[in-house]
């Protein structure tokens, strides 16, 4: 039976090295690698592995998370490979696909992973929120301001110079400008 593997994490300074390390022992005659959101709905790699399988084919996936984010686009991934008669294992949750009971424990843990991506993604808007009510500011540190900043900030409110006039003297682009004048205010 041909070995096809997907491998992905969410952004690019994240590594393929552990999956693909776990993928390797399963000896994939092609294995597909993506650097992408999983909640992306269009994934160039997951997309040419969908064009890729063929019945017969076993499809290795190192955790039901790296396929999808959501329970519904898991069981949507399922059914199109299920369709083409390609057989899927995901190696942490040890899940088979083709029997009954794989179908059933891979629907709930499905469930589990999108609850689980849910509640995190709550905590941390909780917690941003919370940082903001503080007053802490968030993002990119904020750059040295000029030492006329104050002088050119205050002709600006006070409709003297113009907004272009205030950054170009200052040497700052237009978002970073309005962005201090706003925040800095």
């Amino acid at each position: 039976m041909p070995t096809v593997a997907y491998a992905r994490v969410s952004t690019f300074d994240q590594n393929l090295d552990r999956q693909l390390d776990a993928l390797k022992k399963f000896k994939p005659v092609k294995t597909f690698t993506e650097k992408l959101s999983g909640k992306k709905a269009n994934r160039p790699a997951l997309n040419a592995m969908l064009g890729y399988v063929r019945e017969g084919d076993l499809l290795v996936v190192e955790s039901l998370s790296r396929l999808g984010r959501s329970t519904k686009d898991l069981l949507d991934l399922i059914d199109k490979l299920k369709e083409k008669k390609v057989e899927v294992h995901f190696l942490k949750e040890s899940i088979d696909t083709t029997t009954t009971s794989g179908r059933m424990i891979f629907t709930v843990l499905a469930a589990l992973a999108q609850f689980e991506r849910e509640v995190l993604l709550e905590r941390q808007a909780e917690g941003i929120q919370a940082a903001k009510d503080r007053g802490k500011h968030l993002g990119r540190p904020f750059k040295d301001l000029p030492d006329s900043w104050d002088s050119v900030v205050s002709s600006y409110k006070a409709g003297e110079i113009t907004g272009v006039m205030a950054y170009r003297e200052l040497g700052m682009s237009r978002a970073t400008f309005y962005r201090y004048a706003k925040e800095c205010s």
